[in-house]
């Protein structure tokens, strides 16, 4: 079980369609702290050349990664906690993303047919399924991760993460019987 202590980067990764997205919103919806989505610190030309199917270069990353990095830096700075939705594909990207903080990796991790059918049913999303196989291809499983199989239902993910994480008090939201509020 991994302590928590604050602030801390919960950092829910995996290649496109593992769910990132709807894992980290529930999850920082259930600890009562902001989260963040890696896609929304894309600038055009990244998007652009994924839309393309060209898959973008470390080049490209690293440079969203750091953007990614700072904004979690001013959520440290208030004092707060972060979730953060990003795929993270190898240990250098993750040393990026995690420098300077507490950070808990989660790993989302589906098998590759259900992530080619989530892909396939997907739209509006600038990241196109004929991806896939250049992700799968480019991942490193990280070390001391949560991994958890990412084709379980929402609730039952959650529940597998938050039984690996064990909150300090200071963590907890005050409940409604407590005599401070």
């Amino acid at each position: 079980m991994q302590k928590v202590s604050l602030p801390t980067l919960f950092l829910v990764m995996g290649v496109s369609g593992c769910g990132k997205t709807t894992v980290g919103q529930k999850l920082a919806e259930e600890l009562h702290i902001p989260f963040l989505d890696a896609d929304d610190f894309h600038g055009e030309a990244n998007r652009a050349k994924m839309a393309n199917g060209i898959p973008l270069t470390d080049e490209d990353r690293i440079p969203w990664m750091q953007r990614i990095h700072e904004e979690v830096r001013r959520h440290f700075a208030a004092g707060e906690s972060v979730v953060l939705a990003c795929s993270a594909l190898r240990e250098s990207y993750r040393s990026i993303l995690c420098a300077g903080t507490n950070c808990i990796i989660i790993w989302l991790d589906p098998r590759e047919e259900i992530l080619a059918r989530r892909l396939a049913e997907r739209t509006g999303h600038f990241m196109p399924a004929s991806l896939l196989a250049s992700q799968l291809e480019t991942l490193e499983a990280p070390k001391n991760a949560i991994r958890i199989r990412g084709d379980l239902e929402i609730d039952e993910i959650l529940r597998e993460i938050k039984s690996h994480i064990s909150p300090t008090p200071e963590d907890q939201p005050p409940s409604s019987s407590d005599p401070a509020n």
